[in-house]
């Protein structure tokens, strides 16, 4: 494996373990003023750590093109996270694996081969399972598959925009993340500010690992490999999600849960057989 691709794995793990931070702030925060919070902070650390090397304007525009896609894709992903548990949360994600290479036939010109449409059609049978086997897919499973296609747009996105300078490029995304969010939450949310320790130190987590580390080296070392194997190196976020959701929540699987939890992986590691 190529460092590029160690350092995507590295951060991998750090989205993974921001999953049952998430779920515990959410106890005491509404989800979007969360995000708020969280890239608000977020983008205050890159301008102190960082400072005028991030402000560069000939990024600003595609940087609010990621931001719109982060501020979907956290956007579904947490309000989803309220109406099911993070390991579900963290494997539905993970379809962004299959979702990418449709996206990128779009974008980049990527072609689309069958085994990706086998992928797709494999890993939506998992997610049927995971969400309850029922008629109408769970609420936040569908939120949360609604931000697994946002977070496709990201990542194909990162690889068009890869050639621009990764500082100045990381913090705009997070930035119009921040006001994106900041606008939605004022307009519909109460606000609230949390005096417990709990929701600060999952925010403290989000807000320096999962986001300016994270997406600032996903920005910087993603360039070195494709968007698609790059996707391929995520979908191992809910291998991470679901060991930090039992370590620290407790959650557990049900059979049928467990089942939709292995068609999901199966249909990612049919596209990880291509390569």
């Amino acid at each position: 494996m190529k460092r590029a691709e160690l350092i995507l794995l590295t951060i991998t793990a750090m989205w993974g373990f921001t999953f049952p931070a998430m779920k515990v702030s959410l106890d005491y925060l509404p989800p979007i003023l969360f995000l708020a919070y969280r890239f608000g902070i977020a983008s205050l650390l890159m301008l102190i750590i960082f400072r005028s090397k991030v402000l560069r304007k000939e990024t600003m525009r595609e940087g609010f093109l990621l931001g719109l896609t982060l501020f979907f894709g956290h956007g579904f992903q947490i309000v989803g996270l309220k109406y099911t548990t993070a390991s579900n949360s963290a494997f539905i994600t993970s379809l962004y694996v299959v979702f990418t290479p449709f996206i990128a036939y779009f974008l980049l010109g990527e072609r689309v081969k069958a085994r990706d449409v086998l992928s797709l059609a494999i890993a939506l049978t998992g997610l049927y399972l995971i969400s309850g086997a029922s008629s109408s897919i769970g609420y936040g499973d569908l939120l949360t598959a609604l931000c697994a296609v946002s977070f496709a747009f990201q990542i194909v996105l990162v690889q068009r925009f890869g050639e621009k300078d990764y500082l100045s490029l990381a913090f705009w995304q997070i930035f119009w993340n921040f006001v994106l969010s900041l606008i939605f939450a004022l307009a519909f949310e109460p606000r609230v500010f949390p005096r417990e320790v709990l929701p600060w130190l999952g925010l403290l987590y989000t807000a320096l690992f999962g986001t300016v580390i994270a997406f600032t080296l996903q920005v910087k070392y993603q360039k070195h490999t494709t968007a698609y194997k790059a996707a391929l190196i995520y979908s191992m976020e809910p291998i991470f999600g679901s060991l930090s959701a039992f370590a620290i929540l407790g959650e557990r699987f049900t059979r049928r849960a467990l089942a939709g939890a292995f068609l999901i992986m199966a249909g990612v590691w049919n596209e990880i057989k291509k390569n």
